[in-house]
């Protein structure tokens, strides 16, 4: 593929970026003014995700191990994290309410940064009181019956995709333990190869693929099961990077497409 082509594509999907959120921004911004008003907020992410992605040629497929999961019950979903398409992706990905559990340099971003800070929750890994606070409002989340979604690498931090980064944080772990959720592990495949995460990031044409794996029940599970859950998330997560990486037409005819496009 041409670079002219890659570098037009990106400008293109950029300019359609900002526009479909332009767009939705002022039904956000109302919805984000009472916590009961919150869930619409969540449903116009989904909006403008539903428009995003067809606009721009990039279908989302997904594959379910064991159907979609419950809407009417509180999970925490974690995934590996190679690309900021990540983000974005899940919107439509995960079909339920959910709250990202992110890093709050990402409520500095001009009005999505409102967006973020107003609906998400934000941690700042390096302080021991944000990080404590930004647990104890994941609990009360998943209390209220709202999924978490969660990068337990703590960011971008591997320089050889699809091999993630050896060292998992505890926090989903403790959350979904604590909690006595399912934690349902999400393997997104190819992400870093539609948007590479290098200094020049090109969008590169393709389909979103990812894979929603069996729930973990953490029922009876306590803290001394913590390692050995982040262990197991691990490797299947990583198992099914690579057995993608090996053969990226496996299951082909499993996924589901969630766009229009």
């Amino acid at each position: 593929m041409s670079r002219f082509f890659v570098n037009v594509y990106s400008i293109w999907a950029a300019f359609w970026f900002v526009f479909t959120f332009l767009l939705i921004f002022p039904f956000q911004f109302i919805f984000l003014q009472k916590e009961a008003w919150k869930p619409m907020a969540h449903r116009c992410n989904r909006v403008w995700a539903h428009l995003f992605f067809p606009l721009v040629g990039m279908p989302i497929r997904v594959r379910y191990e064991a159907g979609k999961p419950d809407p009417n019950q509180a999970y925490v979903f974690a995934a590996n994290h190679f690309s900021y398409l990540d983000v974005a992706s899940m919107m439509l990905i995960v079909d339920t309410y959910f709250a990202f559990l992110g890093k709050d340099v990402l409520k500095k971003a001009p009005l999505f940064g409102y967006m973020f800070s107003k609906l998400h929750i934000q941690v700042d890994r390096n302080d021991p009181k944000s990080r404590s606070k930004s647990l104890q409002r994941s609990y009360r989340a998943l209390e209220s019956g709202r999924s978490m979604v969660i990068y337990p690498e703590g960011g971008i931090r591997t320089s050889n995709p699809p091999q993630m980064h050896p060292s998992f944080k505890d926090g989903a772990f403790r959350m979904a333990i604590r909690e006595q959720v399912p934690l349902i592990p999400i393997s997104l495949l190819n992400n870093y190869q539609l948007l590479p995460d290098k200094k020049n990031m090109r969008l590169y044409p393709g389909s979103v693929k990812a894979v929603i794996h069996k729930p973990i029940e953490t029922k009876g599970m306590t803290e001394a099961d913590v390692e050995n859950l982040r262990q197991q998330v691990f490797d299947i997560i990583q198992k099914t990077l690579d057995e993608y990486t090996a053969n990226p037409k496996a299951h082909q005819n499993e996924f589901k497409r969630l766009t229009v496009i």
